[in-house]
């Protein structure tokens, strides 16, 4: 899908506030609300727009501890680990990486206890290195920081 200008508007206000409706959201570029829910259906048919999500305080849900995991896999079949990610709350957010080990993982738990039971049966699927955040001093809103368009 082409993107023109517009769009580019309409997905820099929709990580700004992705809950405004239509027709105000429509105000600020000078459009009928139904013009711009249009392009919004198109931008998510063609997959621009992958989801609309909600950014959660994990300190206020109990989950007060966040671990990066680097996986190092003990098998070329990886289907099993990828399925027990995919499984795992704990889970919220893992790449296949290049470079240092084959997996990294971000996890968010509750407990050292929760973290610990986690660790035990990862070390099914490979070994792995460890590192606990100790301050998060940014919080990554992919959208935001992307959407930088020239004219």
């Amino acid at each position: 899908m082409e993107l023109d200008n517009i769009d580019f508007q309409i997905l820099q206000l929709l990580t700004e506030k992705s809950r405004i409706q239509w027709k105000d959201l429509g105000v600020q570029i000078h459009m009928t609300g139904q013009a711009v829910g249009n392009r919004i259906k198109k931008l998510e048919e063609s997959g621009v727009i992958k989801a609309f999500s909600l950014i959660i305080d994990e300190m206020k849900l109990g989950l007060p501890y966040t671990a990066f995991v680097i996986i190092h896999m003990k098998t070329a079949n990886h289907d099993s680990f990828i399925r027990f990610v995919k499984e795992r709350n704990e889970v919220v957010e893992g790449h296949r990486v290049s470079g240092k080990g084959c997996y990294h993982l971000k996890i968010k738990v509750k407990s050292q206890e929760q973290l610990n039971l986690f660790l035990d049966k990862l070390l099914e699927h490979g070994n792995y290195s460890l590192n606990l955040s100790i301050q998060e001093i940014k919080q990554h809103h992919p959208l935001t920081a992307t959407i930088q368009h020239e004219p």
